[in-house]
C-alpha cells in the first residue's frame, strides 16, 4: 500500500495529491507581513474594500465605527466595580429599598 500526499487549492478548495518531495510555494513577503494577512480581500457590510490595516482604520473611522479592544480599560474598571459591589454590598441600604416599597405602595392614584 503507498502513502498518499494531499494538499488543498486556497482558490478552489479542492484536494489534490502531490508527490512525496513536494514543498509548497512560499511568498516573497512569508513572515514579513504575516500578521496582516487577514486583511486579503475582506470587505466591509457594505462593500467597500477595507483590504488593509490603513483601509480598515479609516472605514471605521468614517463611520464612527469601533472595535472591541477599545473597550478594554473601560470593562476591566466595570469588573473592578462589580467586584467591589459582591464583596463589599451595593451602594443602597436595606432601609433605602424599604422606604421606596412603602413609597410606592401608599402612592395615591
Amino acid at each position: 500500500m503507498t502513502r498518499r500526499r494531499y494538499i488543498q487549492d486556497p482558490k478552489t478548495f479542492e484536494m489534490i495529491e502531490v508527490t512525496a518531495d513536494y514543498q509548497p510555494v512560499t511568498r516573497n513577503d512569508s513572515g514579513a507581513l504575516w500578521n496582516d494577512r487577514h486583511y486579503d480581500g475582506v470587505r466591509a457590510p457594505d462593500g467597500t474594500d477595507i483590504s488593509t490595516r490603513a483601509k480598515h482604520r479609516e472605514y471605521m473611522r468614517r463611520h464612527n465605527l469601533t472595535t472591541a479592544d477599545d473597550f478594554k480599560d473601560t470593562w476591566a474598571k466595570a469588573q473592578k466595580e462589580r467586584e467591589r459591589y459582591v464583596t463589599q454590598g451595593g451602594s443602597f441600604r436595606r432601609t433605602d429599598v424599604e422606604r421606596a416599597f412603602h413609597q410606592i405602595q401608599n402612592r395615591t392614584r
